[in-house]
């Protein structure tokens, strides 16, 4: 695993890896995430048996501008947008319709996909850099404790880690599908915040 600063040349070294196929770790405004090229199948089968993650649960992508969607969700709802101008950037990510052909490591059996653009600018910087989305999950093995810096990470197909110091201890994002108005997992945004809205 190569460590590279979160500057312009370390996140132009990790956009370069992810075209490669390779996994990435990368800090978000949560906790350090573990990051591929979403159209690249290989690399995403992957990063879930590195992870020891089920087939069937999908990943979640980060995006730095809804433009990057685009092959990905296959529509947005006005009940949607509301959720993204008032939560975005930030720890809300939202359920959407999926576009025909999209992964079922992204998708799994439900047809949505899980989308959050973060407010974290190091990681909205690599999906600039990168020109699309990122995929997003926990650096830590499945059911492991979540990674809050570089120190913590222990997977041996990391390719490249952008260090983002040590993170605060927050709440994971809360994942939320502003259709049916249900909270998958409650996390950093509170579903009382979030029924404001509703």
């Amino acid at each position: 695993m190569r460590v590279v600063p979160a500057t312009a040349d370390g996140i132009r070294f990790a956009a370069d890896a992810l075209c490669a196929g390779e996994i990435i770790a990368y800090p978000t405004e949560t906790l350090y995430g573990l990051g591929v090229d979403p159209r690249n199948d290989e690399a995403l089968g992957r990063l879930f048996r590195s992870k020891g993650r089920a087939d069937d649960k999908p990943v979640l992508l980060i995006i730095d501008s809804l433009a990057q969607l685009e092959g990905f969700a296959g529509g947005i709802s006005p009940a949607a947008r509301r959720f993204i101008e008032r939560f975005w950037p930030g720890p809300l990510s939202l359920l959407l319709p999926s576009e025909e052909g999209v992964s079922p490591f992204l998708s799994g059996s439900g047809g949505k996909i899980c989308v959050r653009c973060p407010s974290c600018e190091t990681s909205r910087a690599i999906c600039r850099e990168f020109g699309g989305p990122v995929t997003s999950t926990s650096a830590n093995p499945a059911g492991g404790r979540p990674a809050r810096a570089v120190a913590d990470l222990d997977f041996p197909d990391i390719g490249v880690a952008v260090d983002g110091g040590v993170l605060a201890d927050n709440l994971p994002s809360t994942v939320f599908d502003p259709d049916t108005g249900r909270v998958h997992r409650e996390g950093a945004i509170s579903q009382s915040v979030l029924k404001t809205l509703l």
